[in-house]
């Protein structure tokens, strides 16, 4: 039974279909190394969960497939990355992309890919659980890519970009750091605008909302929804001095 309070329950899918023998091997075998701790046994400087001292620290907010946190990781390999997602399947897929196997058949004999960094941790469930356990100014950049957009108005609240989330970002952003949205939805776009210029808490940083994010690394859940004929929207905030 899910005690945890209305504004912290988590109404998505945990599993989809059943894991093959590779990523179920990657799940029992690499998440355990590289997964986040508790909320009650979060250290308090982070950067003591990685083997090196990254220069920055990253957090994506619902990784989907992984696609665009492991590419980011392999790019920056001196920046620490945080992903959550509580979809396990995604959380297999992500593993799939850091193992280097995705969409071939797995080697059981390495964990993370040759000459990747180990600059990956892994939060397999809701993001919100550690919250609390986060200090002030931890994160140069929170990613919030193609989010479930909630369409119907009675389930508004779920819609991850609320008042409340907003306050959570904006004390966990570096003064300088980056928010970064990114949907196809047109409806939650416009709400997510909405919610985050309300709050007075970020001021946005691109012109132009159509065009990605310098760095961008596209998704599955992006080439989806191209196909299907709409238009991403893509969101640069910073939190307001």
């Amino acid at each position: 039974m899910d005690f945890l309070p209305e504004d912290k329950r988590f109404y998505g899918r945990r599993h989809g279909k059943k894991l093959k023998s590779g990523k179920l091997f990657l799940m029992e075998n690499l998440l355990p190394k590289i997964q986040m701790p508790t909320a009650e046994n979060m250290p308090k400087n982070l950067n003591t969960l990685f083997s090196f001292k990254p220069r920055a620290l990253w957090l994506e907010v619902g990784f989907g497939g992984g696609e665009h946190l492991a590419e980011q990781a392999k790019r920056n390999p001196d920046v620490g990355i945080i992903g959550a997602e509580p979809f396990l399947n995604g959380v297999a897929s992500l593993l799939s992309h850091l193992n280097g196997t995705w969409g071939k058949t797995a080697n059981t004999e390495q964990l993370i890919e040759n000459g990747r960094t180990d600059n990956v941790r892994i939060y397999p469930d809701d993001i919100r659980h550690l919250f609390d356990a986060f200090s002030d100014e931890t994160f140069e950049r929170i990613f919030i890519l193609y989010p479930d957009p909630w369409p119907k108005a009675r389930h508004e609240d779920r819609r991850f970009c609320n008042p409340k989330n907003l306050i959570q970002l904006h004390r966990l952003l570096q003064k300088n750091g980056q928010l970064r949205i990114a949907t196809d939805v047109q409806q939650y776009a416009d709400w997510a605008v909405e919610q985050i210029e309300n709050s007075g808490l970020f001021e946005r940083v691109n012109k132009d909302v159509r065009k990605p994010f310098e760095d961008w690394v596209s998704t599955r859940y992006e080439q989806k929804g191209l196909k299907a004929g709409r238009v991403p929207t893509y969101l640069v905030y910073t939190p307001k001095k």
